[in-house]
């Protein structure tokens, strides 16, 4: 998603991926494939087949753990302000884990060409040898609407083809 704020120093983008359900509804969809599992392991219990209740309550919680990080990656945001003299960036989860602080005039934006038609392009900063991923959580969407905003702001997007590498 992208969100534009308005901020005293500048304007500010709020860049966060898509939350397609929320915490208390992936404890709901949890909570019903346990019901689910219980009938059935229940069936193979009383048929004699006890040995897979350890390996079902081993895909509960590992079905528990990627549902935890999955969320977690999920409230990653990145904050862009553009200011008049300054771009400055910031990532984090919960808080402000990164900072860069570049100067506007020096520092361009790439858009790097998707190589898969179902993939959105990269946006990367550059500034001298520094190179910043630029909210690569986004899809085509809010990707195109970032440049937008970026252009609309005055910003350079410079576009490229991907460097043509070996597929494995």
């Amino acid at each position: 998603m992208v969100e534009h704020l308005v901020n005293d120093q500048g304007d500010q983008l709020r860049l966060t991926p898509n939350r397609s359900l929320s915490w208390r509804g992936n404890i709901h969809v949890w909570l019903g494939l346990l019901i689910i599992m219980a009938g059935i392991n229940t069936g193979m219990w009383l048929a004699g087949a006890w040995v897979i209740l350890p390996f079902a309550g081993l895909e509960l919680a590992a079905l528990a753990i990627g549902f935890y990080l999955t969320a977690r990656q999920c409230r990653r945001q990145e904050l862009l302000l553009i200011a008049p003299e300054l771009l400055r960036l910031e990532k984090g989860i919960f808080h402000k884990e990164t900072e860069w602080t570049l100067p506007r005039r020096a520092t361009r934006i790439h858009l790097v060409a998707a190589r898969h038609p179902w993939t959105p392009p990269r946006l990367f900063l550059l500034h001298q040898e520094l190179e910043i991923a630029l909210a690569p959580f986004l899809n085509m969407d809010d990707t195109r609407l970032l440049v937008d905003i970026l252009e609309g702001q005055g910003l350079c997007v410079e576009r490229r083809q991907p460097d043509q590498g070996v597929w494995f």
